[in-house]
């Protein structure tokens, strides 16, 4: 069995203010460095054998806060990436739907082959996004059995690994609250992920967590 622990990037100054990164690599604002600060504190009793982040910067500051309390450096891979949203990127969710209504309609109604206008990256449908996160999560559980890991990356990739272990269709609603800064711990059997526990932010104070990301719920 391998224990992951799936984080969420600390606050950005986009979380902030319901800006949509996706791909953009946006850094950690002072209150994100300070929940990552409070998480790698939260972390530092468990001895974590291998911490993987998604290649933007605010995934990697804070996996980098995990990192030098456990004392172990930090694997960089584009695999545990945000999906890619491509012309929504850059808008406030509340200009969105005036702006892009056709394609915001698609995403609202969850059609999980839906595709984004275009942007300055190529936006992923829901079904790829899943498909590339799961291959990714899939790779590090069998690669650490045994073993417990950190995996540092972005609301989307949890609502993924949420929707595998419960075994949710891609079409249905999110459920769950993704907070900044929250762990969400799963087993790893060998063959299929399980939920052990979601969204703890007990290391935080709770009044300044955000939840801004994947509007259509």
């Amino acid at each position: 069995m391998t224990e992951i622990l799936l984080i969420r990037h600390g606050e950005t100054a986009w979380n902030a203010i319901k800006r949509l990164q996706g791909h953009l690599d946006i850094p950690l604002n002072a209150e994100g460095t300070r929940q990552a600060k409070a998480l790698a504190a939260a972390l530092q009793n468990e001895k974590i054998d291998a911490i993987v982040s998604s290649d933007l910067q605010r995934a990697i500051q804070t996996a980098g806060e995990i990192a030098r309390l456990q004392g172990i450096s930090t694997r960089i891979d584009a695999g545990l990436r945000e999906r890619c949203y491509g012309g929504f990127e850059g808008q406030l969710y509340s200009e969105i739907p005036h702006l892009f209504p056709e394609a915001y309609a698609a995403w609202k109604s969850h059609d999980p082959d839906a595709e984004f206008p275009p942007g300055e990256n190529t936006g992923e449908t829901t079904r790829r996004f899943h498909q590339r996160v799961i291959e990714h999560i899939d790779h590090y559980a069998r690669q650490f059995q045994n073993q417990k890991i950190a995996l540092v990356a972005h609301g989307g990739v949890l609502e993924c690994a949420y929707r595998e272990a419960m075994q949710l269709p891609l079409n249905a609603p999110r459920e769950v609250t993704i907070f900044n800064a929250s762990i969400n711990r799963f087993h790893f059997d060998g063959q299929r992920l399980q939920l052990v526990q979601w969204g703890d932010i007990a290391h935080l104070d709770a009044d300044d967590t955000l939840d801004e990301i994947n509007q259509p719920k």
